[in-house]
């Protein structure tokens, strides 16, 4: 099996495979950090609790926001790669900084740099992949990226749970040594090239071009599948809340933190053929098998007990494999070349925001109903998300034509 992946990845473009392994790299040092983070935080710098909230909170809006401004600058410049690399490097800077931290104010900021850099760089990287490879082959690609990105958190969070263990108490030297991937990462940054360029003329033309007049010309079927998508990102609220929901049914932190990590190989393991399944047999087809599925999983973690987490973490990597990078596949497919980037950036804008307020939402009716009502409610927009695409999109299993329709 993993013979055949390797040999299947060979025929993407190597742009792509770039773009893949500078993600693993990153999220090798993401996720040696990010455990570690609110233990720092807490325990060393003594911040309340309800920082950690805050900073999360501003931090992903931000993320939203740059993510739709970032998509339109680079289609007016005509550029990716300029601000990939200026994100990967935002972020590979905050590890060793958060070693030098001696307040919490400065942690908060350290953490809204990277995520700065994340806004700048997640839709010109998307951008530059779609630039790279045919629409037919979208899923394939985008598996691919989401693939080796999985594989990095598990990497990484395997990393930070054996330096835990050899220094216990030492999370400054954990941020320290998660600065040398994201150092590689910002390395094989500078080996990409832009595919796409503009002309003078185009970069001209695309200055004067209004936003709302970017988005206004853009195809049907991408508002279509914007609508479907965003509704369900309501439903998709923080993966924090599953790994309180096992802490709160008796987890350790250590098993909490081999859940997620098995969360993430499962991922890894099923995003890639997932991608190729979605190129071969419908992208809708398998989204909407994700989101029923997902719906399962929620309703699982609001009734089930412990020893049943340990089956539901896996599933839930299978449904993240099924749905994510297809889900990007479908946005981006088939976009007018000069712009990609608006396309794209306005769409992880409007879902990133739902994503949000759905977190939002159900951490309130976690505090006010108790810890299974935020799963019920979850279980229930993801419902909603599959019935609106049924009626937006239409219904996989009987209009084939649909199922494989991407934006034109």
């Amino acid at each position: 099996m993993f013979n055949s992946i390797r040999l299947s990845t060979r025929t993407l473009p190597k742009q792509v495979r770039t773009l893949g392994w500078i993600s693993f790299f990153t999220d090798v040092a993401s996720e040696m950090a990010y455990p570690v983070v609110p233990l720092f935080l807490t325990t060393v710098l003594g911040a309340p609790v309800a920082v950690l909230g805050a900073m999360e909170g501003v931090a992903e809006a931000l993320v939203c926001v740059l993510k739709g401004l970032s998509g339109r600058h680079c289609d007016i410049v005509g550029k990716r790669a300029p601000s990939v690399r200026i994100g990967y490097g935002l972020g590979a800077l905050s590890k060793p900084l958060m070693a030098l931290a001696c307040s919490w104010p400065f942690v908060f900021l350290v953490r809204i740099m990277d995520r700065f850099g994340k806004g700048i760089r997640t839709t010109a990287r998307d951008a530059m992949i779609v630039d790279a490879i045919q629409d037919a082959s979208a899923g394939k690609a985008f598996g691919f990226h989401r693939m080796m990105d999985s594989a990095g958190a598990v990497v990484g969070v395997s990393i930070s749970l054996g330096l835990l263990a050899l220094l216990p108490g030492q999370y400054r030297m954990i941020f320290l040594f998660a600065a040398a991937p994201g150092a590689a990462a910002v390395w094989l940054s500078f080996r990409l090239k832009d595919v796409y360029k503009a002309s003078k003329k185009e970069a001209g033309y695309s200055n004067r071009l209004a936003f709302s007049n970017a988005l206004r010309g853009l195809p049907s079927s991408y508002w279509r599948s914007l609508i479907v998508l965003s509704i369900f990102a309501f439903a998709n609220s923080t993966d924090a809340l599953l790994l309180l929901r096992a802490k709160n049914l008796g987890f350790s932190d250590s098993q909490v933190l081999c859940a997620y990590m098995l969360f993430n190989l499962v991922y890894a393991v099923s995003a890639y053929p997932a991608g190729i399944l979605s190129d071969r047999f419908g992208r809708w087809r398998i989204i909407f098998g994700g989101w029923f599925l997902y719906a399962l999983i929620y309703l699982g973690f609001a009734t089930a007990s412990s020893i049943w987490l340990w089956g539901l973490f896996p599933v839930y990597g299978l449904f993240m494999g099924m749905t994510e990078g297809v889900g990007k596949a479908v946005i981006a497919s088939g976009l007018p070349e000069d712009r990609r980037g608006t396309a794209m950036g306005f769409f992880f804008m409007v879902s990133g925001f739902m994503t949000l307020g759905g977190s939002l939402a159900a951490g309130i009716v976690w505090d006010q109903l108790g810890p299974q009502a935020p799963f019920y409610l979850g279980a229930g927009a993801a419902a909603v998300a599959c019935a609106s695409g049924i009626v937006i999109i239409g219904i996989p299993i009987i209009n084939q034509k649909v199922i494989n329709s991407t934006p034109r």
